[in-house]
């Protein structure tokens, strides 16, 4: 697409070391069967949009699956996700009439090779917002994937109000290049050893583990992963431990986004949509991190690929993401797109040991539709 780039991170400049027929019939479909997007939109957030690309090497203006992309655009199934490949393995995501500024970014690879994808950086581009992605393949070489991506940016006080929601974008420093905090606090970040960071989100959540947390690497030079390390509680908010690491598996300084969300969607709303849930994979599931919308309970079956089930939110469009969790260097996605049936939605989730083989392993996943 002519005339639309990425601008370059903070990262690009100071590198860190070691289909018309289609829309209309789908169009119609949800005219009749959902509100229509300027309805009842909630204060947060203030914009946003989600896709599923499906074909890894997408011809040029390329609509990725119509049922599993959406945004806070006007008319989005007349206004539909582009995606164009610039080489191998690198992506360009637009999201169209949603230009501006901060925000942040996660993506999801999905597949079972142990292929991994982060995001290279997100710019307005025109009236729009582009979402640059990055994906790999083990040892760090580029690779063609399909990925869950995801962008969103909130200010102001939530409404409906409920739950917990907040948002970090980390400078490999620790400052903090956006951020937002439902609770009117100021999230702040600090930087330890290579690779290690601590993210702060006060006011936010309950004194134990409650409630969903993504976090996506952020890096325009070379493959990166970030992971949840620990989750520590409290009555004052929320401390988050960020560790990253690089395509050979050490300790790596990079860029990062982090999202916590409780009785929330991924994406910062809720009530609407008012199908979404979240599931934390500990060698258990803590209740108060098993979340349904529909108040039905999730259950977890497997082990890696896992078949988390969300009973009673199947709602399209919709989207997930998930993020590994645990101190080292192993990394979890989607093995497949996620399944509908009779109202439940299934997510087939993967971790990988560094060998790039499939391993028992801590995960977080969540799910949402737009509506």
């Amino acid at each position: 697409m002519p005339g639309r780039t990425v601008a370059p991170s903070v990262r690009s400049v100071r590198p860190v070391r070691a289909v018309l027929l289609v829309l209309a019939m789908l169009a119609a479909l949800l005219a009749a069967a959902l509100p229509t997007a300027g309805v009842a939109r909630a204060t947060v957030p203030d914009r946003w949009g989600f896709a599923f690309l499906d074909n890894p090497t997408p011809p040029p203006g390329y609509v990725p699956d119509l049922t599993r992309q959406w945004g806070s655009w006007p008319s989005p199934a007349a206004n539909p996700v582009k995606v164009d490949q610039l080489a191998v393995g690198k992506y360009v995501v637009h999201f169209p009439l949603i230009a501006g500024p901060g925000g942040i970014a996660h993506v999801t690879a999905v597949g079972r090779t142990g292929d991994w994808c982060q995001i290279k950086g997100w710019s307005t581009a025109g009236t729009g917002q582009d979402v640059a992605v990055n994906c790999h393949k083990l040892g760090g070489a580029p690779v063609n994937s399909l990925f869950t991506v995801l962008y969103t940016t909130s200010s102001g006080v939530p409404a409906p109000a409920g739950g917990s929601y907040g948002y970090t974008y980390s400078a490999v420093s620790g400052a903090v290049l956006a951020q937002y905090n439902s609770a009117g606090g100021v999230n702040s970040v600090s930087h330890g050893s290579t690779g290690i960071w601590k993210a702060w989100l006060p006011g936010l959540g309950l004194s134990t583990q409650a409630g969903n947390i993504e976090v996506t690497a952020m890096d325009p030079v070379q493959g990166a992963r970030c992971k949840v390390a620990d989750w520590v509680p409290g009555s004052t908010g929320q401390t988050v431990v960020v560790t990253c690491f690089n395509a050979v598996n050490a300790p790596y300084d990079t860029q990062w986004t982090l999202s916590y969300s409780l009785q929330r969607a991924v994406h910062g709303p809720a009530f609407p949509p008012k199908s979404f849930g979240y599931l934390w994979f500990n060698g258990g599931v803590p209740a108060a991190t098993n979340f349904n919308s529909s108040g039905a309970v999730n259950t977890l079956a497997g082990s890696s690929p896992y078949t988390v089930t969300l009973p009673g939110v199947a709602v399209v469009p919709d989207t997930a993401q998930a993020t590994a969790y645990g101190a080292g260097p192993g990394w979890c996605g989607l093995t497949t797109p996620w399944t509908r049936s009779a109202g439940t939605v299934k997510l087939s989730t993967i971790c990988f040991s560094t060998a790039g083989s499939p391993v028992a392993s801590p995960f977080l996943t969540a799910y949402t539709s737009a509506f």
